[in-house]
């Protein structure tokens, strides 16, 4: 898996980039066919009270670009909820491709055991 990690508004220090990689890891648990990643994380300075910081991703899979974003006060907190949710889309995308295998398997079933009573 090919990870690119970049910052707006930011250095991406050693330790952040160890603490994405680490993250990732829970994702390549679930779905070990990710081609590659990409995140962006970033700070808005809207006000010096309202300083939002900002996470996104974007996982190439076969067959899909999964984007998730999310946005805390605390950089860590917002990578946090990014694998979180990132999680949750990689396990439902995993789902989907399972159930659309087994349907396949199921109509072929169907179809041979009605062709075995009409003859």
């Amino acid at each position: 898996m090919n990870l690119t990690i970049s910052g707006h508004h930011l250095d991406v220090t050693p330790a952040i980039r160890e603490y994405v990689q680490n993250k990732l890891e829970r994702i390549t648990r679930h779905f070990d066919q990710v081609i590659d990643s990409h995140v962006i994380l970033c700070i808005d300075n809207l006000t010096e009270k309202e300083k939002r910081q900002k996470a996104e991703i974007n996982l190439r899979v076969a067959g899909k670009i999964v984007h998730v974003a999310s946005a805390a006060h605390d950089l860590y907190a917002a990578i946090d909820m990014l694998m979180d949710r990132l999680d949750r889309q990689v396990v439902k995308y995993k789902q989907m491709l399972k159930d659309h295998d087994n349907a396949c398997i199921k109509r072929m079933s169907e179809g041979g055991e009605e062709a075995a009573a009409a003859a």
